[in-house]
């Protein structure tokens, strides 16, 4: 860390006092003000070796808009460290101009150094940030304050980063503000669609190529990996890779080397990799189209992206950000009354964020500088039902209601906080229906249909076999026979299979691999 001045606000000497300490350890100088007004008079707090501003949540949070408008009149606006437990204010939603880092408590050395190296990055200049986030993904649910907070904690690093989540979530997003937080940054980032190249042409898309390395090859081509020398490599739809081409990207990533087609001289590479994908990758490798290895390899940090259905706290932020973007020199930015937010709230998404986007460029083309109505949405959309962060009384994925009284009431209460845990179906059969049973797994729901229920009330009213039944073995054939006619139907698609089957599909990973079947 190079030597400069960092400005913390906190009105308690004492709680000052160890966050200085830590700065001095750092070897870098503390200017400690106790409001707005000594951050005003304090000359040395507008001087170009300042670095950032400390600020504990509670107290951004109390000053507010003066304190923006204070660090927006400075010569350089700082980035703002803000130490909190529980994710940014929500003034930084609002303040996209100015860089905002979380700083998690207890405070600890080795991470306060990680995101004021960020901070330096920042006020160096580098392409990728002129000041501000330009890449941070919108939202402030909780959900997506956990992705925000294992962005910060990996960024610093240049650990392998796999973005899991379905499509439409901004798994690019979050590739990119990785990168702009990394210490990276001022290299290229590359982005490669894995799943739009062909597969005969990706290894020269990857690697380069040499004059006459193969039909077509009129001179020496350069790869992605050598244009993000020093940078990041984006590995977009890493799923639908053939593995031919994983295996050779797979000696890449443990060797820091590769040859271009056509020859034999190894160039040695300095690159991050952040894979992303919206397969199922570990369905994937049981039907053995991925290579564990390469998995292994590549997952070391996982990021799982929430679908917009599982964040609609996030639907009025993310909307007066994807509006001010598409508006912005356009003339034509749009407002949405409280009725047409309600019937976006019903909506299920199933496009995610990028169907979003794409409903309110079309809403802007269609009806431009104006206030959206309800009556102005198209017809999908208007007459969606669900349950939504404006406590619509109807819902999005109305079940019938389970025949325990206890389960009822649990998931009535779920349902009107908006929560959307997921549910086990247990494989013994019979101790699932034994509330004891239910009551001694802590936060799992059965969420089991009144037709489901019948089925297992059949079974219990079938007779024993004259001379009883090896009940291990009975069961694990149920279990069997409900896996493959659950993969039937879900067309061989694990995550599908899983939600029919009311389990994680980890669990159901678990259980392909036990019985030795394959999706």
């Amino acid at each position: 860390m190079v030597e400069a001045k960092v400005i913390v606000i906190e009105p308690s000497d004492l709680e000052a006092n160890t966050l200085l300490a830590l700065l001095r350890f750092l070897e870098l100088e503390p200017l400690h003000v106790r409001d707005l007004g000594e951050l005003r008079q304090s000359a040395q707090c507008n001087t170009p070796d300042c670095l950032a501003v400390i600020a504990r949540r509670e107290t951004v949070s109390a000053l507010g808009a003066e304190l923006v408008a204070q660090l927006r009149a400075m010569r350089q606006p700082l980035p703002v460290i803000c130490i909190s437990a529980d994710g940014l204010p929500k003034i930084a939603e609002s303040s996209s101009d100015l860089a905002w880092f979380q700083l998690e408590t207890p405070v600890k050395q080795r991470r306060l150094s990680a995101v004021l190296t960020q901070a330096q990055n920042i006020r160096s200049g580098h392409p990728t940030q002129p000041g501000n986030h330009r890449f941070r993904p919108s939202g402030a649910s909780k959900a997506m304050r956990a992705v925000h907070r294992l962005i910060e904690q990996v960024a610093p690093f240049d650990t392998n980063v796999l973005i899991l989540g379905e499509s439409g979530t901004g798994k690019e997003m979050v590739a990119r503000h990785i990168h702009e937080l990394s210490g990276r940054a001022a290299h290229p980032f590359v982005p490669v669609n894995c799943g739009a190249i062909p597969a005969d042409l990706l290894e020269s898309e990857l690697f380069g190529h040499e004059k006459g390395a193969f039909t077509g090859a009129l001179s020496t081509r350069l790869g992605r990996f050598e244009f993000a020398e020093g940078g990041t490599l984006f590995l977009d739809e890493i799923g639908d890779m053939s593995l031919q081409m994983q295996v050779k990207l797979l000696r890449v990533l443990q060797e820091r080397s590769f040859e271009r087609v056509g020859s034999n001289k190894t160039i040695r590479c300095n690159v991050r990799i952040i894979a992303a994908t919206h397969r199922d990758l570990d369905a994937a490798i049981i039907a053995g189209r991925f290579r564990e290895d390469l998995y292994y390899r590549l997952n070391v940090f996982p990021v799982q992206m929430p679908p917009l259905r599982e964040r609609l706290d996030d639907l009025p932020v993310l909307i007066e950000h994807l509006v001010q973007r598409q508006g912005q020199g356009a003339g034509r930015a749009i407002q949405l009354d409280q009725a047409a937010m309600i019937c976006l709230s019903r909506n299920r998404w199933p496009g995610n964020v990028r169907e979003l986007a794409n409903l309110l460029e079309r809403l802007a083309i269609l009806f431009p500088a104006q206030t959206i109505s309800a009556a102005d949405l198209p017809d999908r959309y208007r007459n969606a039902t669900g349950v939504g962060w404006l406590g619509s009384e109807t819902r999005i994925d109305a079940r019938p209601a389970p025949i325990l009284g206890p389960v009822q009431a649990a998931q009535e209460s779920a349902a009107e906080s908006g929560s959307r845990r997921e549910t086990e179906f247990e494989s013994e059969l019979v101790s699932a229906l034994e509330p004891a049973e239910q009551e001694a797994a802590p936060g799992l729901e059965r969420a089991t249909e009144r037709e489901s229920d019948s089925v297992v009330y059949e079974m219990l009213d079938t007779a024993l076999p004259r001379g009883g039944i090896d009940l291990k073995d009975h069961m694990s054939a149920i279990e069997i026979g409900l896996i493959r006619k659950a993969l039937e139907e879900a067309d061989g698609t694990v995550a599908g299979a899983a939600r029919l089957l009311r389990i994680r599909r980890t669990t159901l990973v678990e259980k392909l691999r036990k019985y030795r079947l394959s999706a």
